[in-house]
């Protein structure tokens, strides 16, 4: 099969390095998805007349919910039988052999596990501050898709979560991984998540007097997750026990999502 006509994808994962410090693509479009969803989180917290001086407090509890979370998720859903027998690893970006210890970064992030884990410690920085957690989940909502979005093109980067082979023409070879032309699934996920942000802010701006507390949560993740389960179909399994199952790991975690965001949409609905 020519691939001539196709996209032929190998970009340098590094930027640049000076000395042993080599700055990535997939740290940078990290930082920046990061950056842009808590400025956006910071204006929509800034408008409810919360005191900002929760604001940093608040930054801290979900940093450490969407890392912990995406961690664990990672090491516990799609590679337990590895990290349950090599837990400094879980933790600590390294891979240990009879050579010894090997810098390796966080090879593993899982949405879903980072989803979870923002959601539990968002509940405990409710707690601690006294403030509904329906009415934070929506101003966090305001800014998730947009880190999504750019984790995504973090992947795109570093030509990981590729998507399956076809003949369409905008189809991407990922040259340092195959001679095959493949769906760019991580692009696709990137645009989608960016036009869920547009319609976030939409309700937002536009719709207060027909939405109420949860709406903007629940439209988020189900709007997400539910692209996710359906852009599964068009992977590769990511790891190889995904291929004995009828739907696979990201679908089947996918699929509460969806079922709660909905019931939140549904229920933040107010009727005209």
């Amino acid at each position: 099969m020519s691939t001539l006509a196709y996209i032929h994808w190998h970009p340098n994962p590094i930027i640049f390095s000076i000395g042993s410090f080599s700055l990535r693509w997939y740290s940078l479009f990290w930082f920046v998805g990061l950056a842009l969803s808590v400025y956006v989180v910071y204006l929509a917290y800034k408008r409810s007349g919360r005191n900002m001086k929760e604001f940093d407090t608040l930054f801290i509890y979900t940093f450490l919910g969407i890392f912990l979370g995406a961690r664990l998720g990672h090491c516990l859903f799609y590679e337990p039988g590895y990290y349950l027998t090599h837990p400094i690893e879980i933790l600590l970006p390294v891979r240990i052999d009879d050579t010894g210890w090997h810098y390796t970064g966080y090879a593993g992030l899982a949405s879903h596990g980072g989803t979870l884990g923002v959601i539990i410690f968002l509940l405990l920085f409710c707690h601690k501050t006294k403030m509904h957690p329906l009415e934070l989940m929506d101003l966090i909502a305001l800014g998730a898709p947009i880190a999504s979005g750019f984790i995504r093109l973090a992947n795109l980067m570093n030509s990981e979560i590729i998507g399956c082979q076809t003949t369409v023409p905008w189809a991407f070879v990922f040259d340092r991984i195959d001679n095959l032309p493949r769906h760019p699934a991580q692009l696709y996920e990137a645009i989608a998540y960016f036009i869920i942000e547009l319609i976030i802010i939409y309700f937002y701006k536009y719709q207060q007097k027909r939405i109420g507390r949860g709406f903007l949560f629940g439209l988020c993740i189900a709007s997400i997750f539910l692209f996710r389960f359906f852009i599964e179909f068009i992977k590769e399994d990511q790891v190889a026990f995904e291929s004995e199952m009828l739907l696979n790991m990201g679908q089947l975690l996918s699929i509460p999502f969806v079922i709660v965001g909905t019931y939140f949409v549904v229920k933040g609905w107010k009727k005209a």
